[in-house]
């Protein structure tokens, strides 16, 4: 603990004698760090600018964004337990000799926690992975056929998501929000000339999930907003694990899933994400849907979900 408290106290005696470079640094904290994660990274970045000359307080830089970026990578593997390309992974083990953090906490491989969660875990992962394959066509493009059950669900479980599910997909989520927060820095901000869809995939790839499109012609979709009377064109959803998180239209596949992905992203601009489930309109009917929120007041308003990855037989074969 002593050699601890010393690593800190070394940190905080040298930004002392340099008050302009702490006030610089301070800059990077995430709104979501506690004081234990932010100090370990801090001293992470600080450690490691004597390897990025190019690096000067206060001047935005390519390299800059690179040690940001193995900042986060480094916190999120020390913290979180993401794991990354081998290579990526001796990178930050080397950058990050001679942190100490103190009571550091140590995480199960995804594949532990799946089986340890038993065989209700493995059902849910089984739909999950079937909503994927039964609507993927190509690489990131996915149909418009709605994401359905799989044989291992009950016909007599009631559909829509479990009451627990908001709970258990926050904590990926909050990965995510760190992810594209960073992405969106280093991008230099929120705004209309990004490849929205690119920034999204490559956070949630990074936090080892796989984004869902569903895509349906214009013409096919029922409940649009009262101004959208043009035909032409096609609707995009996007969900992750199942959880809902924009919709966008376009003349082509292509616009509606970019404008999708804009939606979805401009919930990472607050302060933080939360999953929720609302009622919305699918098919027809009301029904129970995991959804992504941040921390501005919304309206009812939601658009009509294209795909429902907890209906059962007698929802699916009732709405046809």
């Amino acid at each position: 603990m002593a050699e601890e408290r010393s690593g800190e106290d070394i940190v905080s005696e040298y930004l002392g004698q340099n008050p302009q470079l702490a006030q610089w640094v301070d800059t990077f904290r995430g709104y979501c760090e506690s004081n234990k994660q932010w100090f370990a990274r801090r001293e992470f970045i600080l450690r490691n600018m004597e390897a990025f000359p190019t690096v000067e307080p206060g001047v935005p830089s390519s390299s800059l964004d690179r040690l940001l970026s193995l900042s986060m990578v480094w916190a999120n593997h020390i913290f979180l337990g993401c794991s990354y390309p081998q290579a990526v992974m001796e990178k930050i083990k080397e950058m990050g000799e001679g942190i100490v953090v103190q009571d550091a906490p140590v995480h199960k491989t995804r594949k532990d926690e799946v089986m340890s969660k038993g065989k209700r875990s493995a059902t849910a992962e089984g739909d999950i992975d079937s909503c994927v394959k039964r609507a993927k066509c190509g690489p990131n493009e996915l149909d418009s056929r709605p994401a359905g059950r799989t044989a291992t669900r009950p016909v007599s479980q009631k559909a829509g998501p479990p009451p627990q599910a908001p709970a258990e997909h926050q904590p990926f989520f909050n990965r995510l929000y760190k992810a594209v927060a960073w992405k969106l820095v280093s991008a230099g901000g929120f705004g209309p000339n990004l490849d929205h869809f690119e920034i999204l995939r490559s956070c949630v790839e990074s936090c080892k999930q796989t984004l869902t499109c569903v895509f349906v012609p214009l013409k096919d979709i029922t409940g649009l907003p009262a101004g959208r009377t043009q035909k032409e064109g096609h609707v995009c959803e996007i969900r992750c694990q199942t959880v809902y998180m924009g919709t966008g239209y376009g003349r082509d596949e292509a616009a509606a899933r970019a404008m999708a992905s804009k939606e979805a992203l401009k919930a990472f601009q607050g302060r933080k994400v939360t999953v929720k489930i609302c009622r919305r309109r699918y098919k027809g009917k009301d029904v129970e849907d995991l959804m992504l929120f941040d921390e501005q007041p919304r309206s009812q308003g939601f658009p009509p979900a294209l795909s429902y990855p907890f209906q059962d037989e007698q929802l699916d074969e009732g709405s046809l």
